[in-house]
């Protein structure tokens, strides 16, 4: 029974965490609209210290993959981002891959959430953005603008 209890403890120590770290996120619901570019999308979190100047990733497909700056909270419809991707054709803030490009422009984030919940989310929100599964609890919000 007492060991029940610890684990108790700490399941509720962990969330309670975690809703202390969502009350000072950074929200992304207005900027997944799929109403601006990827350039509008990802250079002000840039400089504002909130995204990695640099992307971790660069798909063969163009699509840039940015992390949130250390110490940097982002959310997308209350869930977690991981993630932030991105290319727009021609500008110099976003690395080509080697391969095909994914067209002139396409923004999204990639979240720690369920597709269902994520999908509903963004539907409530009005978005025109497309989710896709990525993993279990891996979710991604795409806007070919």
């Amino acid at each position: 029974m007492r060991k029940r209890a610890s684990f108790e403890q700490l399941v509720i120590a962990i969330a309670l965490a975690s809703l202390g770290t969502l009350t000072h996120a950074h929200p992304l619901d207005s900027q997944l609209d799929c109403k601006s570019t990827p350039h509008d999308f990802i250079a002000p979190l840039q400089e504002n210290h909130l995204l990695e100047a640099k992307p971790m990733r660069v798909e063969p497909n163009s699509i840039n993959a940015f992390r949130p700056a250390k110490g940097a909270t982002l959310t997308a419809y209350g869930f977690k981002v991981y993630a932030l991707v991105a290319y727009q054709k021609e500008d110099p803030l976003f690395k080509p891959g080697k391969g095909e490009p994914i067209g002139d422009a396409a923004y999204g984030a990639v979240i720690w959430g369920g597709d269902a919940e994520v999908a509903q989310k963004v539907r409530e929100a009005g978005s025109d953005a497309v989710v896709y599964r990525v993993a279990p609890f891996i979710t991604a919000i795409f806007c070919k603008p």
